[in-house]
């Protein structure tokens, strides 16, 4: 199954940290284990592993609670970082609109 890259993947590259970073942002408001993570952004657990604590440190993931065994965590949308990375997110997003607009128009004429 292939998967289309988001416009921040594809702005920032693909990378397994930039792929972390869009799976939390776009679903800023749930809050996910580990390998959860892992899984919907399709980066291995060793390779997960080795940049978490350096999102953990730098507040852009916070801890919320424990389900069984698992720690939950989600995006830190108090975080300045991430204010910033979702603001451009955002703006990635509109551009594009605003560039399929005239598209649009000129295949309706």
């Amino acid at each position: 199954m292939t998967k289309d890259k988001s416009l921040f993947v594809e702005f920032f590259g693909d990378y397994p940290i930039i792929r972390v970073l869009d799976f939390l942002i776009e679903n800023d408001i749930f809050d996910y284990s580990k390998k959860d993570i892992g899984r919907n952004a399709d980066v291995s657990w060793n390779t997960l592993e080795n940049f978490w604590s350096r999102l953990e440190e730098t507040g852009v993931v916070t801890y919320t609670r424990k389900v069984g065994k698992a720690k939950m965590y989600k995006v830190n949308t108090k975080n300045q970082v991430v204010q910033q990375l979702i603001e451009l997110d955002n703006k990635l997003m509109k551009n594009s609109m605003e560039k399929l607009e005239p598209e649009k128009l000129k295949a309706l004429a």
